[in-house]
């Protein structure tokens, strides 16, 4: 099973992308629907809003008022926490219904239209954003829904700005053109990257990482961030830490396009007990192996420090099965040469950029030990 996270303002164009996903054969979780299931006639949701915000938010069927209640509850942040606080929970359970009751080898793409705002990105394997601009947005809500301008522009200023959205999308699809246009590249999406993504998972195919260098991209560190928020949410209180390595976490150096991210553990049993976790965020066990050993290793680890015992560099490695995203997921444990010689390498390489890589491993320990480097 996949999950995306699909996402947007309102008047973005979500609703186009989810429809389009659904007619290429996703399970369309929608949010927005569920949300107005939860508060139908006789529910707890209903009640519970009730009690907020009064019976006037009612219709006299005593069905929920819609216009009333965002009238009331937009009017002041504290009035809209107290909505999501009611709204949400319910929504979530029900979301978990919908999803446990799907095949396994189905591709869930669940429509959240608050998914930012609900810190729920790094849930999800895959999060695509749905982007018009402002004006655009205001426009087709005045003109397609009938919403008086000063509304649609509040409910747009109560919503995430474009810069949170961008900084949890991994697919930012823009939809400032035609509706036709939309379906395209939605389309395009599902079939390029979304259902091989799905196909990958389900044969336990990992991507394979590229190997020649390619130049220094800007967006490597956003991606990684998220990629960093996803291992965390998945691993929980499991893992010691986590942190982007490796070439492309060096700022200007050019490098093959893979994130490489090291999980660091208590042990390897550990490692091996987080393989459903990754799997599930769309990271597949690649190899069980030792990673090149040096001899006199050093640790800032009293305990490893200047060994020679070749199991210590010993690490599981997960990889993606996103054709979109090649990473590499290194686990190691804490305080063994391995570990530390991953975070060391990238430091050292930070502050020097330009540095000589012949004997890398002697020169960076050398820069370690002149600075007080800890890991």
């Amino acid at each position: 099973m996949l999950r995306i996270g699909l996402t947007g303002g309102i008047g973005a164009g979500k609703s186009t992308v989810s429809a389009t996903f659904s007619e290429c054969g996703g399970i369309v979780v929608d949010g927005d629907v569920i949300a107005r299931e939860v508060v139908e006639p006789g529910t707890e949701g209903l009640g519970r809003l009730v009690e907020a915000f009064g019976a006037e938010i009612l219709l006299a069927d005593g069905a929920l008022n819609r216009p009333a209640l965002a009238a009331v509850a937009f009017s002041d942040d504290e009035k809209r926490a107290v909505l999501n606080g009611i709204v949400h929970p319910l929504v979530g359970r029900r979301r978990t219904e919908l999803i446990e009751a799907a095949p396994d080898d189905a591709v869930i793409v669940e429509d959240i239209p608050l998914l930012v705002e609900s810190q729920m990105a790094p849930l999800f394997p895959l999060v695509v954003v749905v982007h018009a601009d402002v004006e655009t947005r205001v426009s087709r809500l005045v003109e397609h829904r009938g919403m008086p301008e000063a509304d649609a522009r509040a409910r747009i200023a109560a919503q995430a700005t474009d810069e949170q959205r961008r900084a949890v999308a991994d697919v930012w699809l823009d939809n400032s053109g035609s509706q036709a246009d939309l379906v395209e590249r939605a389309k395009q999406l599902w079939f390029n990257r979304i259902l091989p993504f799905a196909r990958n998972i389900q044969a336990g195919e990992p991507v394979a990482a590229p190997l020649q260098p390619v130049s220094f991209d800007a967006g490597w560190a956003g991606e990684a961030r998220r990629i960093v928020a996803r291992l965390q949410t998945a691993c929980g209180h499991r893992v010691v830490r986590v942190d982007h390595v490796g070439l492309t976490a060096v700022p200007g150096l050019d490098a093959p396009d893979v994130i490489d991210v090291q999980v660091t553990v208590e042990s390897l049993d550990v490692a091996d007990e987080l393989s459903g976790a990754l799997r599930a965020v769309g990271y597949l066990p690649l190899a069980d192996g030792i990673d090149a050993v040096e001899s006199d290793a050093r640790s800032t680890v009293a305990a490893f420090d200047h060994s020679d015992d070749a199991a210590l560099w010993r690490s599981r490695l997960h990889a993606s099965a996103d054709p979109g995203r090649p990473t590499n997921v290194h686990l190691r444990v804490a305080g063994w040469p391995n570990q530390q010689y991953a975070l060391l390498f990238t430091d050292w390489l930070r502050a020097n950029p330009g540095a000589d890589l012949d004997n890398a491993y002697r020169r960076a320990w050398e820069w370690a030990d002149e600075t007080g480097w800890r890991p």
